[in-house]
């Protein structure tokens, strides 16, 4: 009778394979699924009645240029609002500055290419141009 010589370790190789295959693939999903999902921020706000919204606590600060995608809607109806980059002191006065987006009805979303060297040492901020009642808005950063 003819024998083939196996390693004694080779099944326990084979099992260690069996296992570290679907892990392996795993975490490689896992990994792609969460670098995208960090790479936006989404928020959601209500323009009350003071007609403004302070979306950045405090001013935008870079060292590099950076392009930023902006989605902004107003999912309220009745209501136009703009989404703004200033001084703070544009926010008190419910001036902007720099108008990134114009708001339409609800279910329209406008988006804004912009680079970061432009808002930088701003604030962002959205404000109620048209309407009296709450406005609620999305905002989506990529």
């Amino acid at each position: 009778m003819f024998r083939l010589h196996v390693p004694r370790n080779a099944w326990i190789i084979s099992n260690i394979q069996a296992l570290l295959s679907p892990l392996v693939i795993g975490l490689g999903l896992f990994a792609v699924s969460a670098t995208n999902a960090l790479a936006s921020t989404t928020i959601v706000g209500t323009v009350g009645t003071s007609g403004k919204y302070l979306v950045t606590g405090a001013p935008v600060t870079t060292s590099s240029v950076t392009v930023l995608k902006l989605s902004f809607e107003n999912k309220t109806a009745g209501a136009n609002l703009e989404l703004c980059a200033g001084t703070l002191a544009d926010f008190a006065a419910g001036t902007c500055a720099i108008r990134l987006s114009d708001s339409g009805g609800p279910g329209f979303v406008f988006l804004t290419i912009t680079d970061t060297a432009q808002l930088s040492g701003k604030i962002i901020f959205v404000q109620r141009v048209v309407g009296i009642l709450s406005s609620e808005f999305a905002l989506t950063v990529e």
